[in-house]
């Protein structure tokens, strides 16, 4: 999506603002102050990483603090990693076992 994040120059408002391919030289106004004396901003941006550039960045010697955990993307990646680095196939079953942890239906066979 062309999204652009724009500053007024005037009021200091900042905004976002679409801009399509065809629109390129649309002069943009501040929804603030109607100003066209306005400045394009360096937007943030991100990524999708996937599971094996995750595994692959992993260092299975590094501490860890709590925050890690509580992502639930994090679980299992620590124990696939290790189970790259010595060479073992754990399995479908691993993997099952990993997606009901990330779910939290794991919790639910040991509260039975």
């Amino acid at each position: 999506m062309p999204l652009f994040e724009y500053e007024c120059e005037d009021c200091g408002k900042q905004f976002t603002e679409i801009v399509l391919p065809w629109e390129k030289d649309k002069v943009i106004v501040c929804p603030g102050c109607s100003s066209k004396n306005v400045r394009k901003l360096v937007s943030r941006f991100s990524y999708h990483q996937s599971e094996q550039d995750r595994l692959s960045k992993i260092d299975t010697s590094a501490q860890r603090d709590d925050s890690y955990y509580k992502d639930d993307r994090n679980i299992g990646l620590w124990a696939k990693k290790r189970a790259q680095e010595l060479g073992v196939d754990l399995g479908p079953k691993f993997e099952g076992v990993v997606e009901k942890a990330r779910s939290g239906k794991i919790l639910d066979e040991y509260n039975k």
